[in-house]
């Protein structure tokens, strides 16, 4: 019996090990994009999206990301640009370069995102630009 409840509370303890881990800030998701680690950039650029009301920094900080060496960050970055709608009209001609990306997701997801932030410019979803040597 002693066992048996020492496993439950250990079990009880690892499980809320993370429990109590605050989210980050906006402006540490910011730098975390800048940062050197692929994985690291790839969560900021998942999460700053849910930032809507940050969007005067979350927009411009996407946008820099179209550029990044990491596929799975660009893509992230043009999935992101989308959710903002409207407020990210600042975004189309990164997002319009970036139709040539060399990889194909991210080309679709530019076409996407585009068509949110201005429907009637980009009234369907373009299909993406194909890309010598992919």
């Amino acid at each position: 019996m002693r066992l048996r409840t020492c496993l439950v509370l250990v079990l009880g303890l690892v499980a809320c090990a993370g429990c109590g881990k605050q989210p980050k800030s906006t402006p540490e998701l910011l730098s975390d994009l800048k940062g050197s680690q692929e994985k690291d950039r790839v969560i900021a650029v998942r999460t700053l999206p849910e930032r809507k009301g940050d969007a005067d920094q979350v927009v411009p900080a996407l946008i820099e990301a179209l550029k990044d060496k990491g596929a799975d960050v660009r893509w992230s970055a043009a999935i992101g640009l989308g959710t903002f709608g409207d407020q990210a009209r600042d975004a189309i001609p990164a997002l319009q370069a970036a139709q040539h990306d060399r990889d194909a997701r991210v080309r679709e997801a530019v076409g996407k995102a585009l068509f949110r932030i201005d429907p009637v410019k980009f009234p369907t979803p373009t299909r993406p630009l194909a890309h010598k040597g992919k």
